[in-house]
C-alpha cells in the first residue's frame, strides 16, 4: 500500500439526479449528458496520479461503469450530509494507515494531475491544502490527520464554506491552491469549447 491516497467523490449519475442547477437551464439529459463527460475527464485525471485511488459513490456501488477496478477501488459514502460522508471517508482511510488523502470532485474541467500532485507535495510541510473553487466553496481538500470540525456547520453548496473551513484552520499551516472554476450553472461551463456539442440550442 502506498502512504497516499485519492478520494474522489461521485454523485451516481441518474437523470434528474445530477447537476440540477444546470438542468434548470438545458433539462435534465443535457445536465446529465454533461455531468458523465465531466466524471469521464476527473476519471483520466485520477488515474494518471501515482497513489492509490478511491472512488466514494453517492448512492450504490456500480461495478461496471468508467471507473475501472484496474486503477480504482470502490466505496460508498456515508452520513446524512456532505460532510459527514467527507469525514468518514477520511477516517476510513486514514485508520486503514495511509499517511496523506486528497479529496475532489468531479465537476472540474480545469483539474489535472499536476494540481493533485501539487497538493500531496505541499502536504510534506503543511497541515492541510485546499484548492478554492470561484464560488467560494473548494474542489479539493488534503490532510495528514482528522479535522471533524471541517465537515460541521457548514452550508454546503453555498459561497460560505471556503471561508467558514479557514475560520476552523486559524491555528493549522494551510496551503491554498490556485482558484479553478467549478461546473454547477450554465454560467460556469460556457467558455469551455469542448461542452459547446451539449448545448447547441442555446446561446
Amino acid at each position: 500500500m502506498t502512504k497516499n491516497a485519492l478520494i474522489v467523490f461521485t454523485r451516481n449519475p441518474e437523470l434528474g439526479k445530477c447537476k440540477t442547477r444546470l438542468a434548470k437551464t438545458l433539462g435534465d439529459q443535457s445536465a446529465l449528458d454533461i455531468y458523465k463527460y465531466l466524471l469521464q475527464h476527473t476519471a483520466n485525471v485520477a488515474k494518471g496520479v501515482q497513489v492509490d485511488r478511491y472512488v466514494f459513490y453517492s448512492v450504490d456501488i456500480n461495478y461496471d461503469d468508467i471507473w475501472s477496478h484496474n486503477f480504482f477501488s470502490k466505496k460508498l459514502q456515508k452520513g446524512e450530509n456532505l460532510g459527514e460522508r467527507m469525514d468518514n471517508a477520511f477516517k476510513e482511510l486514514l485508520d486503514s494507515g495511509y499517511e496523506k488523502l486528497v479529496i475532489i470532485g468531479s465537476d472540474l474541467l480545469d483539474l489535472n494531475e499536476t494540481i493533485i500532485e501539487e497538493a500531496f507535495v505541499k502536504l510534506n510541510l503543511h497541515d492541510v491544502v485546499i484548492g478554492p473553487a470561484k464560488d467560494g466553496g473548494y474542489y479539493l481538500l488534503g490532510m495528514k490527520t482528522q479535522h471533524s470540525k471541517l465537515f460541521k456547520n457548514k452550508d454546503w453548496g453555498t459561497e460560505t464554506v471556503r471561508q467558514d473551513t479557514l475560520k476552523d484552520l486559524q491555528n493549522s499551516n494551510v496551503y491554498l491552491l490556485k482558484e479553478l472554476n467549478d461546473i454547477d450553472t450554465f454560467d460556469d461551463m460556457k467558455h469551455y469549447d469542448q461542452l459547446k456539442p451539449f448545448y447547441k440550442t442555446h446561446d
